[in-house]
């Protein structure tokens, strides 16, 4: 295979990827995956785009295997955040290359994927010995993840799960290389947090302005949120954060592997996170992994600068760890507010797991090793929300899988300004991403 052709073609692909502007709201993924489609079809890969509504489209993809196995599902979204062109050094839309750098909205959020993946299907479609593939290999691109999915990858399970049934499926939210404490990692993204999302309201009497009363319901609410600020809400372990912490101390051995053991006592966790020298944004990801966890996001009260306002509402993001619901968020808040607030829960979506003890993930192991011989792969919770809520629903384990061996700092671009990928990571994604379906897919 010659790497360094593969890495141009990957390369061109996610070029003409951000140069289709698939803004969330609204959208308009239909004409990025018409492209795609087109990519495909020049080797011979028919596909089929389904809109959910008018422009909305979704993208499903099929290499046929002689069906000893059930199929690997991969799969990504199309569309991406909205970017502020003045704060970018190159055009978001631009796909500029500079000093070895791709710059983008989507380039690490996750057009990359999408250009690994198709970069995958497309080899896989040129290997001579294809049609020894045990297993066939969906490709499907979703409209619509960073709004949550209703569009995307939500409606295809809905009203197509029969096109993307799968026993594996590999998605974003994983395989980044970071350092901990002088020893390299890389993660598979094996579970992720779900939502339980609020409005917080405090009532009180109206008035002017000019005469200050104690029943002020900005007030009532001002209190509120410092005390959600300065809670620590009580401490979760779950298998997935167990494993991954546990592991990392077996690598490091002595004298770090007693200290985070201790990051999963409770009465420990929060003096051992604050006195081990972590990258703080280690430390954030390790909290948030053991925390549900409360970010009050958007603030609304009163209409006019001399009137006392009756009612003033927080919104809150929040995230729960699998396991937690709703109800027990609701709990573990009643716990530290007053009653003179009333909280209004807008729906509750679970977190979830996949287990790590499986072929899939062994064959990830296996291909990471071999291209860092000292490196460790570790099962991963992420914090926030990806697709994959939807697609597990249909018995599907999920694995967060983008290979990269950029730094995190790197990952500070995504839904910031200049996000950027180096045009080495695309050859490597596509490199181990590669040996990983074909390997896999070969059982």
């Amino acid at each position: 295979m010659n790497w360094n052709s593969v890495r141009d073609e990957t390369t061109h692909i996610l070029q003409d990827l951000i140069r289709i502007d698939t803004t969330n709201p609204p959208g308009n993924e239909t004409r990025a995956m018409e492209f795609v489609a087109g990519v495909l079809k020049r080797d011979g890969i028919e596909s089929q785009i389904l809109e959910s509504a008018p422009g909305r489209g979704n993208l499903v993809a099929r290499l046929k295997g002689d069906g000893r196995a059930a199929p690997l599902l991969l799969m990504v979204h199309l569309d991406v955040v909205p970017a502020e062109p003045q704060y970018w050094t190159h055009p978001p839309f631009g796909g500029v290359i500079d000093d070895g750098y791709l710059y983008g909205r989507g380039t690490l959020d996750t057009k990359n994927l999408a250009a690994l993946e198709i970069m995958v299907m497309l080899l896989l479609a040129r290997d001579a010995s294809r049609k020894s593939l045990a297993r066939d290999v969906i490709f499907m691109a979703n409209a619509d993840e960073e709004a949550g999915g209703v569009y995307g990858a939500g409606w295809m399970v809905k009203n197509h799960p029969d096109l993307i049934r799968a026993e594996y499926a590999i998605n974003e939210g994983g395989g980044s290389g970071m350092e901990i404490l002088g020893k390299r990692f890389y993660t598979c993204q094996t579970g992720e947090k779900g939502t339980a999302r609020f409005a917080m309201r405090a009532r009180g009497r109206p008035g002017h302005g000019s005469m200050p009363h104690n029943d002020n319901a900005v007030v009532k609410l001002a209190r509120a949120l410092q005390k959600i600020g300065a809670a620590e809400l009580p401490m979760h372990v779950v298998p997935t954060v167990k494993t991954f912490v546990e592991s990392i101390g077996n690598a490091l051995g002595k004298p770090y592997e007693a200290a985070l053991r201790d990051v999963l006592d409770a009465k420990k966790s929060a003096a051992t996170l604050a006195n081990l020298p972590l990258d703080p944004g280690v430390r954030a990801m390790l909290y948030a992994s053991l925390h549900n966890t409360v970010s009050p996001t958007i603030l609304t009260a009163g209409s006019k600068i001399n009137v006392i306002p009756s009612v003033a509402e927080a919104q809150c993001d929040a995230r729960i760890l699998p396991g937690q619901s709703a109800a027990s968020l609701r709990g573990e808040l009643d716990a530290i507010l007053d009653s003179d607030v009333e909280l209004e829960f807008f729906g509750d979506n679970p977190g979830r797991e996949s287990s790590s003890e499986t072929p899939l993930f062994e064959t990830m192991r296996r291909v990471i090793a071999r291209h860092e011989p000292n490196a460790t792969l570790l099962p991963y919770l992420v914090v926030g929300a990806t697709d994959a809520r939807h697609v597990s629903k249909l018995g599907t384990h999920v694995y967060g899988f983008a290979p990269m061996f950029a730094p995190m700092s790197e990952f500070a671009g995504v839904h910031g300004h200049n996000e950027r990928i180096s045009i080495e990571n695309l050859e490597f994604g596509a490199h181990v991403l590669y040996e990983v379906v074909s390997e896999f897919c070969s059982i």
